[in-house]
C-alpha cells in the first residue's frame, strides 16, 4: 500500500462534486490511516480524524466519487486490516433548508437566538449570504453594534464586514475574536456565532440570563462575556458559500479562479492560506502533506501566503484591534474543540525547537517521532488545554452529544491554518500580543449539511461553547 496506493490514485484527481457520498474506513489502529490521509485528492472533511469504535477499532470519514469507491474497495481487498464502508443516508430527513428572501428585511429586524427563547424553540432555516449581511445591520439598528468595512474585496466583487461589541469604541480593549464561514459546505457556522451574539445583547438589554438545553448563565456572566470585548467575523467565505448554497456540491473553497476555472481547480482553501508554515515544502518532512499545491486538491494552498482577499481581511483584524488575546475559527464536522499547533505535536521543554527555528526545516510534522516537536512554554500550554476541556465541558452538558478537545494536529499535520497563525503572531511579529488559537468542528464526521434538528441542536452545543470558552478565558486572564 503505502505511498504507492498515493501515487496511483492522483491520478484519478478530478473529483465531480456533486457526486460525493459519505463512508467511512475502519482499521485496528489510528496509524493505519497515515498513508491514505496523505493522499490529497480524497475529502477527508474539514481535517481527518480517527475515532475509536466500541470493538477497540478506529472508523475514518471520507466523501469519495462512486470511481474512487471501486477503486479503494478493489485496493483493500486482500486486506483484512483496512475497510471501507458506505454510509446509507437513504433514511436521513431532509437538510435543513436555505433561507428564502431576507428574514432581517435588510436590518430592519434583529435576529433572535435560542438562548433568550424557551426551551424547544427552534430556527425554520439556514441564513444565505444576504440574511447574514442583513443579521448583522439588524444587530446595529436594535443594539447600537459598532461594525468595520475589511479592507480587500473577494475575487467575486464581495464587501467583507465584521463587527465588534461589548468594550465601546476604543478598540485595544477587544480580547475576543471569533470567526466563521471560512469553509463554504461547513452550514451552520455564521447562523451560530451571529445568534450567539444577538443572545448576548438581548439578554444584557433585558437584565436575563441565557439557556441552552441543560446549560444556563446568568446576567452577570453575560456582562462579562460582553465586557470582555467580542469581534466577530461571520462570512469569512461569501463566494464560496454563495456557490455551495445554489449548488449543494460540498464546495469547501472560495471561488478564485486564478489557478484553475474548471470543476475542483477552482479556488483556494482560505484555511491553509495563513502565513504560519505557509511554504510547507521547505518547512515540512517530504513524507507528510499538511496542504497542497495541486488547483484540485480541496486543501490547495493559493499562491501565495494570504495571497486571497478573504486570508487578507481576516488577518487585517488583529491590526485593528491590536490586543486581541482569544481567538476562534467554527468549522464543522467533527465534534472537537482543537488547539495550537497543528505542524506537530506539542512540546514545552526545548525553547529553540520552534516554527521559526530554519535548522528544522524539512523535519517538521511527522508524528511520533522525536526529530521535531513544537514548542510553546508550559503555562500557555496548561491554559490553553485547560479553556479547551471547559468548552468541551459546556458543549456535552448541553444534550449529551459527545465532544473532545485535542491539539489541533489531530491525525496529520496542517500549515496555513488561521488558529495556529493567530498563535504565531506573538512569536514572530514585533510588537504583537500573544493570541491563544482554538478550532471549533461542531456536529459529526463529514456532517456538512445538517438536517434540520441537527442544525439546532448545533446553535445550542456551540452557543454553551462559545460562553464557556469566553469565561474560561477571562478567567485565565485577558491581558
Amino acid at each position: 500500500m503505502k505511498y504507492a496506493l498515493v501515487a496511483a490514485v492522483i491520478l484519478q484527481g478530478t473529483t465531480v462534486l456533486a457526486s460525493l457520498l459519505p463512508v467511512h474506513f475502519k482499521a485496528p489502529s489510528a496509524a493505519h490511516f497515515f498513508d491514505l490521509v496523505q493522499n490529497d485528492t480524497y475529502d477527508f472533511g474539514c481535517r481527518p480524524k480517527a475515532v475509536p469504535t466500541d470493538d477497540g477499532h478506529f472508523t475514518l470519514h471520507a466523501l469519495l466519487t462512486e470511481g474512487q469507491i471501486a477503486y479503494l474497495t478493489k485496493e483493500y481487498e486482500p486486506s483484512s486490516e483496512i475497510t471501507l464502508h458506505r454510509i446509507d443516508i437513504s433514511k436521513r430527513a431532509a437538510i435543513a433548508p436555505i433561507g428564502n428572501g431576507d428574514r432581517f428585511q435588510a436590518g430592519a429586524v434583529a435576529p433572535s437566538g435560542l438562548g433568550t427563547k424557551a426551551t424547544g424553540s427552534t430556527i425554520s432555516s439556514i441564513m444565505n449570504v444576504n440574511e447574514i449581511n442583513s443579521a448583522i445591520k439588524g444587530l446595529v439598528n436594535a443594539y447600537g453594534i459598532s461594525t468595520i468595512t475589511l479592507p480587500y474585496r473577494t475575487f467575486n466583487g464581495a464587501t467583507q464586514t465584521a463587527a465588534y461589541v461589548g468594550a465601546g469604541t476604543d478598540k485595544s480593549k477587544y480580547r475576543l475574536y471569533l470567526s466563521a464561514g471560512m469553509h463554504a459546505r461547513e452550514r451552520g457556522g455564521p447562523d451560530q456565532l451571529i445568534y450567539f451574539i444577538s443572545d448576548l445583547l438581548a439578554a444584557n438589554k433585558a437584565g436575563t440570563g441565557l439557556k441552552y438545553g441543560s446549560k444556563s448563565y446568568t446576567n452577570a456572566q453575560v456582562k462579562s462575556v460582553l465586557a470582555a470585548g467580542v469581534v466577530f467575523f461571520p462570512l469569512v467565505n461569501p463566494d464560496g458559500v454563495a456557490y455551495d448554497q445554489s449548488s449543494n456540491s460540498y464546495w469547501r473553497k472560495n471561488r478564485n479562479t486564478r489557478s484553475g476555472t474548471s470543476g475542483t481547480s477552482v479556488g483556494v482553501d482560505i484555511n491553509r492560506n495563513f502565513d504560519f508554515l505557509w511554504n510547507f515544502r521547505k518547512y515540512f518532512s517530504p513524507y507528510t502533506a499538511p496542504a497542497s499545491t495541486s488547483p484540485g486538491s480541496e486543501t490547495f494552498y493559493g499562491t501565495a501566503a494570504a495571497s486571497e482577499s478573504e486570508t487578507k481581511n481576516h488577518v487585517s483584524i488583529y491590526s485593528s484591534f491590536p490586543k486581541i488575546r482569544w481567538f476562534m475559527d467554527i468549522h464543522s464536522a467533527a465534534g472537537d474543540i482543537l488547539y495550537n499547533w497543528g505542524d506537530d505535536e506539542l512540546q514545552t521543554t526545548s525553547s529553540t525547537m520552534n516554527f521559526r527555528n530554519a535548522a528544522y526545516d524539512g523535519e517538521r510534522g511527522l508524528l511520533g517521532d522525536t526529530a521535531y516537536k513544537e514548542y510553546m512554554p508550559s503555562s500557555d500550554a496548561t491554559n490553553i488545554k485547560n479553556v479547551a476541556a471547559k468548552t468541551v465541558a459546556a458543549m456535552r452538558a448541553v444534550g449529551g452529544r459527545s465532544y473532545t478537545a485535542m491539539q489541533s494536529v489531530g491525525l496529520y499535520a496542517t500549515s496555513g491554518a488561521s488558529d495556529d497563525y493567530a498563535a504565531s503572531r506573538g512569536y514572530s511579529i514585533s510588537g504583537a500580543n500573544k493570541i491563544y488559537g482554538f478550532t471549533m468542528e461542531f456536529g459529526y464526521s463529514t456532517n456538512f449539511y445538517p438536517t434540520l434538528a441537527e442544525f439546532n441542536t448545533n446553535i445550542l452545543d456551540t452557543n454553551a461553547g462559545f460562553m464557556d470558552w469566553a469565561l474560561a478565558a477571562i478567567a485565565v486572564g485577558l491581558d
